[in-house]
């Protein structure tokens, strides 16, 4: 491991993970207790980088925290590309939700992670947002003035990505309330109206 080079080993180490991590859900509501079960390759080797972490560090007495992040957007990172090549989304009936976090937040979160007092553990480093993937994507494509995706049956999508394939709504109450975390944008709504303020479209 490329720690073991340091010739002062780390007191904390800071990993950011994926909430990909707990698989498909069925939409059902998920803290940081429901046990994992990764279904796509990137999200199997981000569990198997935690759990070697979590037994070097135990190892060595060092801290260690996870932030299981979803779908990271900031005004230079949201879903353009896909709305201009007019990439479909799914009906209302078959979509799935997701959850985001503001660049910004991300940044607060691991910034806070790295300080002395911060509580080890796992935390699901998420907004407050429930939205099905739909309903982002035609919320980004309102405020950055493009035309809304059309919407297919799941069975009609050419090439469904992972992200159609799972569904689940993180809860981050650990976050907020254990790590001590003040979103900066609470909500997908807040992070957009600062992406529109910046000119984004």
């Amino acid at each position: 491991m490329a720690l073991e080079k340091r010739r002062i080993l780390p007191a904390r180490v800071v990993y950011v993970s994926t909430s990909g991590v707990y698989g498909d859900c069925a939409g059902e509501r998920v803290d940081e207790s429901r046990p994992p079960a990764p279904q796509t390759e990137r999200a199997k080797r981000r569990l198997d980088a935690e759990r070697q972490l979590a037994l070097w560090c135990s190892a060595r007495g060092a801290a260690l925290v996870v932030l299981r992040a979803p779908g990271i957007y900031a005004a230079e990172r949201l879903p353009l590309a896909r709305l201009r090549a007019r990439a479909p989304v799914l009906r209302a009936e078959d979509d799935v939700y997701t959850s985001h976090i503001h660049a910004d937040d991300l940044a607060a979160a691991l910034v806070r992670s790295l300080e002395d007092d911060a509580p080890a553990g796992i935390y699901n480093a998420c907004d407050d947002s429930e939205l099905r993937m739909g309903d982002w994507m035609d919320l980004v494509a309102e405020r950055c003035g493009l035309a809304r995706p059309p919407r297919l049956a799941r069975a009609q999508m050419p090439e469904p990505s992972s992200f159609m394939m799972e569904s689940r709504r993180l809860d981050n109450r650990k976050l907020k309330q254990v790590l001590g975390l003040r979103l900066l944008y609470p909500s997908v709504h807040e992070g957009l109206r600062h992406a529109e303020a910046a000119g984004v479209h």
